[in-house]
């Protein structure tokens, strides 16, 4: 964790920005991908829902999608949410505790959480995303992309099941990325 620090603070302020986004439906697919922020959040919403032992390991992503929808709305009408950067990162920071600890708690403990979290993820984007045919293609690309990630967290879930070290280790990679990104 010693040697991760160091390289987190130094890519928390640029992958924190969200510079305004280049239009359409393949450019949403590949933001994503290329914001440090979002991907850690994204893959951290998988690995936490793999930790239920039942189909509602659907549940979170399922939450986290719809509430990045509306949040994507809101912010795509140009309504600007108070704390939306630091929402982020701390919803990160909440994220990774959740995953390292191993937390599963009650749904409606956690909509709130992912709720929150993935609401001001998706204001930040739909306030950059062009508020014409192309920001609705953005955000389409956006949403598909973002279930990808919540997929692929999925399975480095189940594959390190039963394996608490390694589940704390990445809660605690995520929680310090989170960090850097409301130190940033």
């Amino acid at each position: 964790m010693k040697k991760i620090a160091p390289a987190i603070f130094l890519l928390a302020a640029a992958s924190q920005a969200h510079p305004g986004h280049a239009s359409g439906f393949v450019a949403g697919l590949a933001h994503p991908w290329s914001g440090l922020d979002h991907l850690l959040a994204m893959l951290a919403v998988g690995v936490w829902a793999s930790q239920r032992r039942d189909r509602s390991v659907w549940i979170a992503p399922s939450i986290f999608l719809a509430a990045m929808i509306a949040g994507f709305q809101i912010g795509w009408r140009g309504i600007a949410v108070p704390g939306t950067e630091p929402g982020i990162a701390l919803g990160l920071v909440a994220l990774g505790a959740a995953v390292g600890l191993r937390w599963t708690p009650g749904r409606f403990l956690l909509g709130a959480l992912l709720g929150t979290t993935a609401f001001f993820h998706g204001v930040a984007h739909g306030m950059e995303a062009p508020r014409d045919t192309a920001g609705f293609l953005f955000g389409a690309g956006f949403v598909l992309s973002t279930a990808a990630l919540h997929a692929g967290g999925i399975a480095i879930g189940w594959t390190l099941r039963e394996r608490s070290a390694a589940h704390r280790w990445i809660g605690g990679t995520l929680a310090a990325a989170g960090a850097a990104f409301l130190l940033a």
